[in-house]
């Protein structure tokens, strides 16, 4: 399985990216998330000028964040710096808009932007529509501006349900899913994929997004060291189930009960107006040790991967055995060892 990194926006990004191309890694992302990270398209053109290899993605943007002329914009401009080696991902904008307090775009609006991208970035008019005006658009500005003609990657961000993969199937496109190690639920997603795509074989990238704990000698997999490695997605995890009733309502007695207990803690309740202000701070970020008991072992293993080298492997071919081409890390604590031990165990 081929193996990559995402990281948050931020000064000095791109000598990560140069560090990643170093050990071999595939691939290198940076988040999409306004209010909480810096931008990536700032930063994917640092890591464009600094690298020569790796492929540069953006995991992911949305029709509810950007329109389609701006955000076309950008990745042609990113492939300008880095032909063909970029990768654009797409999704409903599932956190970045809750951290506005608002909700993600529908599966309808996810396709006609994805649609839209894919033909203006491969320089083709499409249709672009503002309440009911609507008009034919293409870059009036090709040539050494833009470059429309090496290919972009598409990905689109799914998660358990079917709406997302049926969009990546009708668009042809990739997937992305986030923390989701379940092998049965992504051959649920392939298969939801292939079914948009009228049975057409699966001839797209597969990626997820995860963090990565080995232990050493005789380390506990509920080890402070493995809380804190783990503990951002996990956080991730709780504070959409403290913003999301119907989705705590489906967590055990254990995990509701540490969601209560964020709540509390971050002063705020699942149905305050504001409650986005509350929750999101820091979000993707290293946990504050007085958190580390909201990482119950349950929710670590369900989004990420602890264990030793021969549980990680064979958690690993499991994955890949079910179409996942690519394993994502999420480094927070110590980003250069982290993505050295991961092209270590998957070399």
């Amino acid at each position: 399985m081929r193996a990559g990194v995402v990281i948050a926006a931020h000064p000095g990004v791109e000598d990560l990216a140069v560090q990643a191309e170093e050990l071999g890694l595939h691939s290198f992302w940076v988040n999409d998330t306004p209010m909480v990270h810096g931008d990536p398209f700032v930063a994917l053109s640092l890591c464009a000028k600094a690298t020569r290899r790796i492929r540069l993605g953006i995991g992911v943007t949305s029709p509810a964040l950007r329109s389609a002329p701006a955000a076309a914009s950008g990745f042609a401009s990113l492939n300008a710096l880095a032909p063909g080696r970029i990768i654009c991902g797409v999704g409903t904008g599932n956190t970045a808009r809750r951290t506005l307090g608002m909700q993600p775009a529908t599966a309808a609006a996810l396709e006609n932007f994805t649609a839209a991208l894919q033909d203006l970035c491969a320089g083709r008019p499409t249709e672009y529509r503002e309440g009911d005006r609507v008009r034919d658009i293409r870059f009036l500005h090709a040539g050494a501006h833009v470059n429309t003609t090496d290919p972009i990657e598409f990905v689109v961000a799914a998660l358990h349900g079917p709406k997302a993969a049926a969009v990546a199937g009708h668009r042809s496109a990739g997937l992305i899913s986030f923390g989701l190690l379940d092998p049965a639920a992504w051959r649920a997603l392939h298969d939801a994929r292939r079914q948009a795509a009228h049975g057409m074989p699966r001839d797209h990238d597969s990626y997820v997004v995860t963090a990565l704990h080995l232990l050493r000698g005789d380390e506990d997999s509920d080890s402070d060291a493995a809380r804190d490695t783990t503990g951002h997605l996990v956080l991730a995890l709780l504070d959409f189930a403290a913003d999301t009733p119907v989705f705590a309502g489906q967590l055990g007695p254990d995990q509701r009960e540490v969601v209560r207990q964020l709540l509390a803690r971050r002063g705020t309740t699942a149905t305050a107006p504001d409650r986005y202000t509350k929750l999101y701070p820091d979000y993707l970020g290293r946990i504050a040790p007085q958190d580390r008991d909201l990482v119950l072992p349950s929710l670590m293993n369900s989004v990420a991967l602890v264990g030793t080298r021969h549980d990680l492997r064979t958690r690993i071919a499991a994955l890949e055995q079910a179409g996942v081409d690519e394993l994502l890390i999420q480094p927070v604590i110590d980003p250069p060892t982290e993505m050295a031990q991961l092209a270590e165990l998957l070399a």
